[in-house]
């Protein structure tokens, strides 16, 4: 046994389960079974290839219209967006050469005549500023000098400056309650005026109080006075003042906080001052309002109700920045004995309020002329030749920015009109050269930050920006209708812009209710949703005239609608994945919807059309054409019906599948046709050899396996809405499928049998290829099939798995699982001779030779082939060929045991072992086949004669007994019942066995009735060698016989409860003229009678329940025991052998 553990094959040990992997043999089959792709035009029928190839190209556009579209799939692309149309006569009107040499002129004035002070970033030098000029004016040197030297010549502007007050904080307490009541006071410090150089010792300041003998009369051009704002220490007031400037370069702005303690209104006495002539009269009046102030911030104990100093500022005119300034100033004392804290915040900004220059004289606004020169400025700087002229954001350069911040300052343009004038000049030039939208969008915002000024805007300047909101709206909505070749959906950069073109059209809207002059628009989304459809109309009309035009005949323009509606449903899904959550999210238009709903109707009545003067001329050529036609439609009723809420039965689409219906059917005919002439062209290729060596199948497998995957997913695509319909399509698709399907199998098995075999060769390579292809196949078509049904079932609401379909796909499987097993067989079938030889060579084999030698041979034998199999078979056709081999094998040990007869026990101990040695063979500690298989079937029979054949002769009659009372009848009420009651009773040391009736026998005579008696015999005879059976009478014509007989048998107790003892019941037809029939028997076990069991407890015998016994006939496993005895010599095995066969000549055999 250690030698054979040895030998035991290590080939089952590595059987790896290897399932077929789907899109593995997809991909072969396309890679080594159609490379070529189909020609231009329609297939041709008959040319499977071709065909095959069309439909993978249907197949193909179906691939990117699984789910819903995402906008990284679409978004492709991020190069430059394509050129938006621009048009010069968009932008702001041509100047005449008068108005540009006065532009020049007040440019010119601007940068000569500036005030205050450049910023880090602005151009400080002149003359950079003027050169600037020259460039952008394009004027000669002699003409830029001359012009220099008449703006020189000009009269200086007046200047001045413009003071917001607007709050304070953190101001010293005052009054008892701890607030104070401030207000300021601040005026403009002339030169001549203008205080020391302090010394070292000099801590004075200025400040707006009485005359003392160290200071004379107030120097102040004019003083201005805020409200009082009563207890507090952060007030605000948010103030204006306007103070006119004799010296930029001297002069001083002085401001002073004070707290009020006086009852005398401030602002009336401040205001008087205006009135005054001269410093002195201005004084004498200035000392009435603050002869209160005390020095220093102290008083004097007779100065009652006097305001306190809180804090002053002192501010050259010359350093506030030309942009203007917001800023919070620290408050400063008077000296140093003063004591103040706090901060004010001021606006300051300096303008001129008289310009010697044409413009100005002609009465042409500092916002006409900032206009003019931005837009001037803007064509210089926006150079189209330059790359990426496209995406400039109005980058101004240094020069253009300080001549632009010193033009607006000057001319004392608020914040809100300088973002007015940005966005009207640059959305005009945007229309004559390209700009970021980014820019724009930030010109609107930054105007929308300054809105709240807006009813400060003149009624002029007012509808000039409705007039840029109008021009701007036309132009975008004209970008809007062509939005497929201004943002096409696959380039993100054109997407980028198109958000950018929304966000500015919907900014607008924000504007609307502020204007009162003129509305630049009253339903901007109304009007971008025109905009949108009257687009989608001239798309679909220009798309139609180039694939499909209506003058064309109905077969040439069906390829073109065919190519339409795939263009259609390409743009439905950027609608969706791109454009509609744009549209949404900025304007709330539902674009998808609306452009579903016009594009999905303008396709439905050109279909109708079509397929109405298409249906009487049906060709195959139209057919395919239609067919592919639905397919694209069905797409698009399915892509609505993905949307969550959408409903697809109010689609012009809706019903459309009812025209189609005869070109699908004739569709599906031709698929039948090619799809066999595919199959037969695959097997005349094909030479049985493994495709690969990562396969197993050949290469028509593949292909027929791709054949049909394909023949799924189209049907998936198809869809087809009605189900009634859909479920005869797919019955009939189903049918051919599996016609197609067998008519393969039938073209391999001619194939090999059309191949000559190798001699001696007991491993056919093309024979378990076969097999491979055939299990591959099987599994395809199944898995097809099921798809069908699970599709079809869909196609209704709750709708079952049509039956027709389930019992085709059970059909098909059966007839595969057959042809899988005739192939086997016919493996196997070549091994036979083999195999019976080394079992004869192990039953020829001496008992001198130890039994793993005897089956060494045998062993060594299947390993070697089971390796050439495991090599050559897929994991489900070893495991078959592995079956049928263990029965061959079990076959051939069971007619060697029959070819021997009165053998030694040596003998059939040989065959035991050889049986145990295949079962480990086979089992492969678990890699091979189950143990629940292998020790099923003839396993049992062989195991069980095994064990008979080294048995005594009473051991087999013994067994024959058991057999019958194990023995379970398979249709209870075949051969009839049968009542009886049986009990020991020990005084007697008696048998009482009573027959009572029996019920529904077998009729056995010629007129439907039978005339029963029954037999009762006790067995095994060696058991009870001098008790003789016993009968009961017979009745003639009955069925249902009632008999009431009691019978004796004197046997001992201990006989009784022997292994085998038995009470045999056979009932026979009495026949007068022949021998007697058989018609049926029963055995009941004596070792559970009562009295043998158990001692009998009081009572009638009569009195225990009767026992109902159903009547059989012998079975395999009986009879087994019964061949055993055939072959033995000895007298006892003879003659029992004998007296049953008497009894076995009116039997019949049991089916």
């Amino acid at each position: 046994m250690t030698t054979l553990l040895e030998i035991k094959s290590s080939v089952l040990r590595q059987v790896q389960v290897r399932p077929s992997s789907r899109r593995r043999t997809d991909a072969a089959g396309a890679a080594g079974a159609d490379p070529q792709e189909p020609a231009a035009g329609a297939w041709k029928p008959g040319d499977g290839v071709e065909f095959f190839a069309h439909m993978r190209l249907i197949l193909k556009k179906g691939e990117g219209r699984q789910g819903l579209p995402c906008p990284e799939v679409l978004l492709r692309s991020g190069s430059p967006a394509p050129a938006e149309p621009v048009d010069p006569n968009l932008g702001l009107r041509a100047l005449s050469q008068e108005e540009v040499e006065m532009l020049y002129e007040e440019a010119l004035y601007t940068v000569l005549y500036r005030a205050g002070t450049l910023g880090p970033d602005q151009v400080d030098d002149q003359e950079t500023l003027l050169g600037y000029l020259q460039q952008v004016f394009g004027t000669s040197p002699e003409e830029h000098a001359e012009a220099i030297e008449r703006v020189k010549k000009a009269k200086a502007p007046t200047y001045a400056l413009k003071v917001s007050v607007m709050r304070a904080k953190n101001l010293l307490a005052k009054d008892p309650n701890g607030f104070s009541d401030p207000y300021c006071m601040l005026g403009i410090l002339p030169a001549s005026g203008a205080p020391r150089e302090p010394g070292p010792r000099t801590e004075q300041r200025f400040s707006f109080r009485k005359g003392s003998k160290r200071a004379g009369p107030l120097p102040a051009k004019c003083i201005q006075v805020t409200e009082v704002k009563s207890s507090t220490l952060n007030p605000v007031w948010k103030e204006d003042f306007v103070f006119e400037i004799e010296d930029v370069s001297a002069d001083q702005l002085h401001l002073d906080i004070w707290d009020h303690d006086d009852d005398v209104s401030l602002v009336e006495a401040c205001r008087k001052l205006n009135e005054v002539i001269g410093l002195k009269g201005m004084s004498r009046y200035f000392k009435q309002i603050v002869k209160s102030a005390r020095a220093n911030g102290t008083a004097g104990p007779t100065e009652d109700h006097t305001d306190d100093f809180l804090g002053c500022l002192n501010i050259p005119v010359r350093e506030v920045p030309v942009a203007g300034e917001d800023r919070w100033f620290k408050l400063e004392p008077r000296s140093s004995a003063s004591r103040v804290q706090g901060d004010c915040q001021l606006v300051l900004k300096l303008i001129t309020t008289q310009r010697d220059t044409v413009m100005s004289q002609r009465g042409r606004s500092g916002f006409l002329s900032y206009m003019l020169l931005l837009g001037r400025l803007l064509q210089f700087e926006h150079r189209p030749e330059e790359p990426k002229a496209s995406c400039w954001r109005g980058e101004l350069s240094g020069p253009a920015a300080t001549i632009l911040c010193l033009h607006g300052a000057q001319n004392n343009l608020s914040a809100l009109q300088l973002a007015v004038l940005h966005w009207q000049v640059s959305s005009r030039h945007h229309q004559t050269r390209t700009l970021d939208y980014g820019y724009l969008l930030g010109l609107l915002e930054d105007m929308q930050a300054h809105w709240e000024e807006a009813s400060s805007l003149p009624q002029g300047q007012e509808e000039s920006l409705a007039d840029s909101f109008n021009a701007f709206s036309e132009f975008g909505l004209r970008l809007l209708r062509q939005l497929r070749d201004f943002f096409p959906a696959t380039n993100s950069t054109a997407v980028y812009r198109l958000e950018l073109l929304l966000k500015c059209l919907s900014k607008m809207q924000i504007f609307q209710p502020s204007f009162e002059a003129r509305s630049f628009r009253t339903e901007l989304n109304a009007d971008i949703s025109a905009a949108l459809k009257r687009g989608n109309r001239e798309w679909y009309d220009r798309l139609l005239s180039a694939k499909s035009p209506r003058e064309q005949p109905g077969p040439q323009r069906l390829a073109g609608l065919v190519e339409l509606a795939d263009a259609v449903y390409e743009d439905l899904q950027a609608c969706y994945g791109v454009y509609a959550s744009l549209f949404h999210s900025i304007t709330d238009i539902d674009f998808f919807t609306l452009t579903f709903r016009q594009l999905e109707r303008l396709v439905a009545e050109e279909a109708w059309v079509l397929t109405e003067e298409l249906s009487p001329k049906m060709t195959l050529e139209v057919a395919s054409g239609l067919f592919e036609l639905y397919v694209t439609l069905a797409d698009i009723q399915r892509f609505w019906s993905s949307i969550l809420g959408c409903d697809s039965r109010s689609l012009a689409l809706a019903g459309i599948h009812a025209p189609f219906l005869p070109a699908v059917k004739l569709w599906l005919q031709v698929l039948r046709d090619q799809v066999r002439w595919r199959l037969q062209g695959a097997v005349d290729v094909d030479t049985l050899e493994p495709m690969d060596t990562s396969s197993k199948h050949s290469s028509s497998a593949a292909t027929a396996s791709l054949c049909f995957s394909h023949i799924q997913e189209l049907w998936a695509r198809l869809a087809w809405p009605d189900p009634t319909q859909a479920q005869a399509l797919g019955t009939q698709l189903s049918q051919d499928l599996c016609a197609a399907t067998l008519f393969y199998t039938e073209l391999l098995r001619k194939k090999v049998d059309a191949q000559p075999g190798a001699s001696g060769e007991a491993v056919s390579e093309p024979l378990c290829v076969v097999l491979n292809n055939v299990e591959l196949l099987r599994k395809a078509a199944g898995q097809t099939l099921r798809g069908l049904a699970r599709l079809e079932a869909t196609a209704g609401p709750e709708a079952a798995l049509p039956r027709p379909l389930l019992s085709c796909a059970q059909a098909l499987d059966e007839d595969l699982q057959q042809e899988v097993h005739t192939v086997t067989a016919h493996l196997t079938s070549k091994m036979v001779a083999d195999i019976r030889k080394y079992v004869q060579h192990i039953s020829l084999s001496p008992d001198s030779i130890q039994n793993d030698e005897a089956v060494a041979p045998l062993m060594k034998y299947l390993d070697e082939k089971l390796a050439l199999l495991n090599t050559s078979l897929v994991k489900e056709n070893l495991s078959r060929v592995l079956e049928a081999l263990w029965e061959l094998l079990l076959q051939a040990i069971l007619r060697a045991l029959g070819a021997n007869f009165d053998v030694s026990a040596d003998f059939y101990g040989r065959f035991h072992f050889t049986l145990e040695a295949l079962v480990n063979f086979f089992h492969a500690e678990g890699q091979g086949l189950p143990l629940e298989s292998l020790k099923d079937g003839s396993y049992k029979r062989l195991e069980e004669e095994l064990r008979l054949h080294q048995c005594s002769t009473r051991e087999c009659i013994e067994q024959y007994y058991l057999d019958k009372l194990k023995q379970r009848s398979l249709e209870r009420n075949r051969f009839g019942r049968l009542s009886v009651r049986c009990h020991y009773e020990a005084a007697e040391q008696r048998l009482v066995v009573e027959v009572l009736h029996a019920a529904d026998l077998p009729p056995l005579d010629a007129n439907g009735l039978s005339d029963p008696f029954v037999i009762v015999e006790l067995g095994p005879p060696h058991v009870f060698p001098l008790v003789r059976s016993q009968r009961t009478q017979v009745r003639n014509r009955t069925l249902h016989p009632v008999y009431d007989e009691l019978f004796y048998f004197s046997v001992p107790a201990e006989a009784c409860r022997r292994r085998a003892a038995c009470v045999l019941f056979t009932v026979m037809d009495h026949d007068w003229l022949s021998t007697n029939d058989f018609a049926g028997e029963a055995a009941l076990g004596l070792a559970s009678v009562g009295g043998i069991a158990r001692p009998q407890v009081g009572g009638s015998a009569r009195a225990r329940q009767p026992v109902t016994l159903h009547l059989r006939r012998p079975r395999a496993q009986v009879k087994s025991a019964l061949r055993m005895l055939e072959g033995r010599a000895g007298k006892e095995a003879q003659d029992f052998v004998r007296r049953l066969k008497e009894l076995e000549k009116g039997m019949e055999a049991d089916p």
